[in-house]
C-alpha cells in the first residue's frame, strides 16, 4: 500500500516568454496545466493505474509567477475513496538566483483511477506512516475546502 509520502512530487518549470501573458507573468492556464500534470503523477503513484482529472476545487491564484522565475509545483495524495484520489497541489514562484520562494497558487484536485478501457478502477488504501505522512495529510485536511469534507 502506498503512503502519503510516496505520492509527494515536486517539479520545477522555468517561466519562459512563451508561458507568459501580457503582464510578463505565467499565464494562469499554464500554471493549472503544470499543476494538473504533477497532480496526476502523484495520483498514479498512489493508484498504480492511469488517473484522470475529475474535479478541480478551490483554485486560488494568490500571486503571479514572473517571467524568468521558476514555478515549483508540489503535489501529494492525502485521501482516497473507492476509485478517487484527493490531491493537494500548490505552486510557488522561486527566484533562480536567490532561492526566495513564495506561494502563488493552491488547489485540491480529485483524480479517478481508470483501467485501459477508461473504466474507473479501485485504488489501494493510502497509509500514513511516520511524522512526514501525518504532517502532509493533516495540513491538507485542515486547509481543504468545506465541500470536500
Amino acid at each position: 500500500m502506498p503512503t502519503v509520502s510516496d505520492t509527494y512530487i515536486e517539479n520545477r518549470q522555468r517561466v519562459q516568454p512563451t508561458h507568459t501573458n501580457n503582464y510578463e507573468s505565467a499565464h494562469g492556464g499554464n500554471v493549472v496545466k503544470w499543476m494538473d500534470e504533477i497532480g496526476a503523477m502523484s495520483a498514479m503513484r498512489a493508484a498504480g493505474e492511469t488517473c484522470v482529472t475529475a474535479k478541480i476545487n478551490g483554485l486560488d491564484f494568490k500571486r503571479p509567477v514572473p517571467q524568468g522565475d521558476t514555478c515549483i509545483v508540489e503535489s501529494y495524495v492525502y485521501a482516497v475513496g473507492r476509485t478517487s484520489l484527493r490531491t493537494r497541489i500548490r505552486a510557488y514562484r522561486e527566484s533562480p538566483r536567490t532561492g526566495e520562494r513564495e506561494l502563488t497558487t493552491e488547489s485540491y484536485f480529485v483524480f479517478v483511477s481508470v483501467d485501459a478501457d477508461g473504466t474507473p478502477t479501485p485504488v489501494p488504501e493510502l497509509t500514513v506512516e511516520g511524522d512526514r505522512c501525518r504532517e502532509l495529510r493533516d495540513a491538507a485536511l485542515a486547509a481543504e475546502p468545506d465541500e470536500e469534507r
